[in-house]
């Protein structure tokens, strides 16, 4: 976990310079500092970086771009180890911040890694609310990059036990051929082939008069596809096919950390889709925990499935608000791409809260409609539904439509998360990913407080 460094009396100075500061900035410089800027041309251009040298060490000056709010964490990877501070105070001071602590995160569970500059907690934000948002961030990329020898059923149920006992939460959980006897056809069907049970964990935490809030994720540790095996290609990450439990636990690590006054129920389906004699097939049928009898026309549209029961499950309780968050289709990210997860509800006022969260702390979701003409697609010609539909269209709305049919609660959003940055951009490192968390923090904490 990376924290703020205490404070340092050698630190050194980060100044955020733009056009209209650029002579003030300079002239509080000593001489030297001043005239080394002028040699390397440094004109406050938006990115653009000076390492100066200053009095017991060195200065730095970095041209300040007030439409991008994370800027500053591309210096973690590029300025010297030392502690820094911030000179004077950024357009978007908590976001540059915090964007410095998600971009010093590093995956050191396998290889060690070098030492990076650290910040000093810069005055005027809530640096204890920014380490916790980091830390829980954190926690969901760690999960998502420990590859699935590490992290199979097993290990991700016990990750969320963890998590459960370290806030004072409830924990339980059903296994094995128990969910069969408790109704979960779905998460058993697409998880028996695998060495480790499939299973539904779940923790409660919270007062029970307390608005309720339920999180449900998709915890598939490795997806082959199923007897519709994935080429390799398809399979290279798909470590992080429980990127949706991952999401879930960091949102539910910082709404837990600040006691945020609701009751919250964290819900996560845990199956490997393997392959084995006891696979589910294409052309199998299944009754669903909700009744709704589920035709496999694809074995590797196995989320949908799982998050069918669960989000059943969930929905009996009819909560105040169902999150669910999914690495659900790659046709989220063509639409999109890599970096813009979908979301999908019918609660406009809500939808409306998402969006503005969204810009406000920096990470980034869309609307997406649950258009209702698509629906007939899934009806099945002997069961109720089919999980895929014929062709290629849509794919991503068509699968928050089949979710839709197990949900009635109108306090419903479906997140098609991808869970993984292809490359390094400023607070959010190449791996594993933590999407649509934070700005959903900021949202439940509107609406019901501390």
């Amino acid at each position: 976990m990376t924290l703020f460094a205490p404070p340092d009396a050698h630190a050194f100075p980060l100044w955020f310079v733009t056009p209209q500061n650029l002579d003030t900035v300079l002239t509080g410089l000593d001489a030297a500092a001043a005239a080394h800027a002028k040699l390397l041309n440094f004109t406050a251009k938006a990115g653009q970086l000076a390492v100066l040298p200053g009095p017991g060490g060195i200065t730095v000056l970095f041209g300040e771009d007030k439409d991008q709010a994370f800027a500053v964490g591309k210096l973690v990877s590029v300025l010297p180890k030392g502690t820094y501070y911030f000179a004077n105070q950024p357009a978007h001071l908590e976001a540059a911040a915090l964007s410095w602590l998600l971009s010093a995160y590093r995956f050191s569970a396998y290889k060690s890694q070098p030492e990076l500059p650290q910040l000093a907690a810069p005055k005027g934000i809530d640096a204890d609310k920014v380490m916790r948002l980091a830390a829980a961030v954190a926690l969901g990329r760690d999960l998502i990059n420990t590859p699935a020898n590490d992290l199979g059923p097993d290990a991700l149920d016990a990750a969320v036990a963890a998590l459960a006992q370290r806030h004072g939460a409830k924990f339980s959980a059903i296994r094995g051929d128990d969910l069969l006897t408790q109704n979960f056809p779905l998460i058993h069907a697409v998880g028996r082939a695998a060495s480790q049970q499939p299973r539904l964990v779940e923790f409660v935490f919270g007062d029970e008069s307390a608005p309720k809030v339920t999180l449900v994720g998709k915890g598939v540790t490795y997806d082959t596809g199923g007897l519709d095996i994935k080429p390799s290609s398809a399979m290279a990450i798909m470590k992080k096919d429980m990127g949706g439990a991952a999401t879930a636990l960091a949102l539910a690590d910082m709404l837990m950390s600040a006691k945020v006054k609701i009751r919250l129920r964290v819900i996560i389906a845990i199956v490997e889709n393997s392959i084995s004699a006891s696979s589910f097939r294409t052309g199998d049928i299944y009754k669903s925990r909700k009744g709704i009898t589920v035709e496999i026309g694809n074995t590797d549209a196995e989320g949908r499935l799982i998050l069918a029961d669960a989000l059943a499950y969930a929905d009996e309780e009819k909560p105040a608000l169902l999150l669910d968050f999914a690495t659900l289709t790659g046709a989220a990210r063509v639409a999109l791409g890599p970096d813009l997860p979908p979301f999908y509800t019918d609660d406009d006022a809500l939808a409306g809260e998402i969006a503005a969260a969204s810009v406000a702390a920096t990470d980034p979701v869309w609307r997406m409609p649950l258009w209702q003409p698509y629906a007939a697609s899934l009806d099945g010609k002997i069961s109720d539904m089919n999980n895929v539909a014929p062709g290629g269209f849509a794919g991503s709305i068509i699968a928050a439509l089949f979710l839709r049919r197990f949900v009635e609660n109108r306090g419903w959003v479906h997140f098609d998360v991808y869970g993984w940055n292809p490359a390094t951009k400023p607070g959010r490192p190449e791996g594993g990913e933590i999407q649509s968390a934070r700005l959903l923090y900021d949202v439940i904490l509107a609406r019901y407080g501390v």
